[in-house]
């Protein structure tokens, strides 16, 4: 199930979501250049778990830095492709909602209540967490509540074939957020993480859900009661 575009309309011009995109490529352009690679540039800049929870860095930069450094940090082209297209089809419409100073903050508070949600649950992994997805997952958390029905335009795959089809947005990131929930606990339990911070994007999405209504302008707050 991979959306590519829902048919809610934006009253800006989204101006912080183009940002962030913007940076996250130019930061992933600049990691395939970096002497010693992606894997060097990460481990340098990645937010490390046992740094998060000990305050002990580990790194070049200190372990603070690292969190707002590691949301912009991808490992190859289908990870920043993924969570580009998740923040350009979802984030202008928060930005909508919040303006552009609001969306801001708000999207820098989810990357950091993702990074220390899954640093608490492996607080001795010394493996870098990067990428946008634990403040996209924030993002996420946001339109669910705002926009439970607004139509997603979905690819899903039948076997062979493939269908494009319009879903409510609650089924959408409904079943995103059960996966990665569903993923977190199952890796607790074996132990397998399999190399993905699923509890960030649990952790980012529960964020989101919270902080949409405390943040946005008390006019916008009224019309969603």
């Amino acid at each position: 199930m991979i959306p590519y575009k829902d048919d809610n309309p934006v009253s800006i011009t989204p101006y912080v979501t183009y940002g962030i995109i913007g940076a996250n490529c130019l930061v992933f352009l600049y990691e395939l250049f970096y002497p010693g690679g992606i894997q060097l540039f990460a481990m340098r800049y990645g937010a490390i778990p046992a740094s998060l929870v000990t305050m002990r860095s580990l790194q070049p930069v200190s372990p603070l830095v690292s969190v707002f450094t590691s949301m912009f940090i991808h490992g190859g082209v289908l990870h920043i492709a993924g969570n580009m297209l998740y923040l350009g089809i979802f984030g202008n419409n928060i930005e909508d909602q919040m303006g552009h100073f609001r969306f801001i903050i708000f999207y820098l508070l989810c990357g950091i209540a993702a990074a220390y949600t899954y640093a608490l649950t492996a607080p001795s992994s010394v493996m870098p967490m990067i990428g946008a997805s634990g403040a996209i997952s924030g993002v996420l958390g946001a339109y669910i509540l705002l926009f439970p029905q607004a139509q997603v335009y979905t690819i899903i795959f039948l076997g062979i074939f493939v269908q494009i089809v319009r879903l409510p947005a609650l089924v959408v990131i409904g079943f995103w957020a059960f996966l990665q929930l569903l993923n977190g606990l199952l890796g607790s339990i074996t132990l397998q993480r399999a190399g993905i911070a699923w509890f960030a994007h649990v952790g980012g999405f529960i964020c989101g859900l919270i902080l949409i209504k405390l943040m946005m302008p008390r006019k916008k707050r009224r019309a969603f009661r």
